[in-house]
């Protein structure tokens, strides 16, 4: 699979809209029907995700945590997607990430290609697009994607080295969404009847968490691209900041997609496909998918939790049993091999038995 991006000199989406004749290439053009899942109906409904107090869920009140756990149990029955409040980051904070984060995109060219992954589709890390030469369209989008934890195994190269407040912000960001990660994987572990620490530890000590700042610009023709194609995401579960002001997450449910709403101040979880794979299908990775906008730019941060490449996963035996069989193999660095093998929809369908 050849990825079109070299270390200098990709063609940048962000570019792409920049250009005086406004003309969007055939290449991101989607037509009506042709792509997997994208000939189902619209709903004009917002979804409606359910908001979970972190300072409920983890109150020494027995009555108050195992409330607010049974609206996670409700979310995660419904969509796979929730929000969280009270999650420790002030609203000061979280515009600090989305400012130097946007800032990103602002350098001149030459700056930005210093962080310009390299070429192949091992190289995932550093600026650049998800746009292969194979795919049957490519995503209106530019990204930047760096490993962030375990903080050794950075690649510091691939940082910005102009902006002098993203190195202190991301590791601020990064220590408060591992809190945060720790206090949900052990809530879903409480839910199935785990120990609390059931999905860390199968995440391995050195499980793996990835930041990747999404940035899509305006497009005229934003009925007919994607910013983000259809897919789960390859994660344990995935930390999504949203952008303050421009909507573009849909989320499949019902054989129809729904806008996410932004919700000031929260942070949007979801699913990935290894914990399903995990919880042997109880908890279901979500199907979604980004559009654009025609007039304005959007940017989201993203972060992604996930095991040690090194770890096998499989479903957790306590949660197997004869109404219940093991459902998925056993896989192994899913995060890289399942979606080259299937990069539209769920790649965790390769994997059930």
């Amino acid at each position: 699979m050849e990825v079109l991006v070299e270390k200098k000199g990709f063609r940048s989406v962000q570019e792409l809209a920049l250009n005086s004749e406004n003309v969007t290439p055939d290449e991101y053009i989607y037509e009506d029907g042709v792509e997997l899942y994208d000939a189902l109906p619209f709903s004009e409904s917002n979804l409606h995700i359910t908001v979970v107090d972190i300072a409920n869920l983890t109150s020494p009140s027995t009555a108050i945590a195992q409330q607010e756990l049974q609206k996670l149990q409700s979310a995660l029955d419904s969509c796979g997607f929730f929000m969280v409040i009270n999650h420790g980051m002030t609203s000061l904070f979280l515009d600090k990430v989305r400012e130097v984060s946007r800032q990103f995109f602002e350098l001149p060219k030459e700056e930005k290609q210093k962080c310009a992954r390299g070429l192949g589709t091992t190289d995932t890390e550093g600026y650049g697009n998800d746009n292969y030469s194979d795919l049957k369209r490519n995503d209106w989008a530019d990204r930047v994607y760096l490993k962030v934890h375990p903080e050794d195994e950075r690649n510091l190269k691939l940082w910005p080295q102009k902006l002098n407040d993203f190195r202190n912000t991301t590791q601020q960001y990064t220590e408060c969404v591992l809190q945060l990660y720790e206090v949900i994987l052990r809530a879903m572990s409480k839910l199935v009847n785990l120990e609390e620490d059931c999905f860390q530890k199968e995440c391995g000590e050195r499980a793996a968490t990835y930041m990747r700042i999404n940035y899509y610009p305006p497009c005229p023709k934003a009925d007919h691209v994607l910013g983000l194609k259809v897919h789960s995401d390859p994660s344990t579960i995935t930390i999504l900041l949203q952008d303050k002001e421009v909507e573009g997450l849909q989320v499949l449910k019902d054989n129809k997609w729904f806008k996410v709403p932004i919700v000031p101040d929260t942070l949007l979880i979801n699913v990935g496909d290894q914990m399903e794979i995990m919880s042997n299908g109880i908890f279901q990775s979500p199907v979604h998918r980004a559009v654009v906008d025609s007039e304005k730019e959007r940017l989201t941060v993203v972060m992604t939790c996930r095991p040690n490449s090194e770890k096998e996963v499989k479903p957790i035996d306590k949660l197997v049993n004869e109404s219940r069989p093991v459902l998925y193999k056993t896989v192994k660095d899913y995060a890289i091999l399942y979606p080259k093998i299937s990069p539209y929809g769920r790649p965790i369908d390769q994997c059930k038995i």
